[in-house]
């Protein structure tokens, strides 16, 4: 065999244990229902967990705990899933940016002793353009 052939199938080789690592370490989208049976049953890869943030009539956030003064890097609040589950979520970093503007928020983590624990909070904030600016924009057309 040729030294090229035996060079071309190391490289294969270890591309297939790259992608083989990468796969194993994709995490999923879940509701949390789903992510504290994974934990019940010793699962504890990371998932993704979509919702939004529930308000009371005041346009509040409910739920939210945030003290920096008291401790920077604890953030807690709650979080409705798409099954209309509502969690307990604590992030061991500062409260992100915008959060209260956010419309979804999908968190990366995983359940332990019924919270969810984010290691990545994602904001789906709400459109830069007005709904009124859109419609004079386009209502000549």
């Amino acid at each position: 065999m040729k030294k090229t052939h035996l060079l071309a199938l190391v490289v294969i080789a270890l591309a297939i244990g790259i992608v083989m690592a990468t796969a194993g370490d994709a995490s999923v989208y879940v509701s949390f229902k789903e992510a504290k049976e994974l934990a019940a049953d010793g699962d504890l890869r990371k998932v993704h967990v979509v919702g939004r943030l529930p308000h009371n009539a005041n346009n509040d956030i409910v739920g939210m705990q945030y003290n920096p003064t008291l401790d920077p890097n604890y953030f807690t609040f709650v979080l409705v899933d798409t099954n209309r589950v509502h969690q307990q979520v604590v992030y061991f970093n500062p409260k992100p940016q915008d959060f209260e503007k956010s419309e979804q928020v999908v968190i990366t983590g995983n359940m332990r002793n019924d919270v969810f624990v984010a290691d990545k909070i994602l904001l789906k904030c709400p459109s830069k353009y007005v709904e009124n600016e859109v419609k004079g924009a386009t209502a000549g057309l």
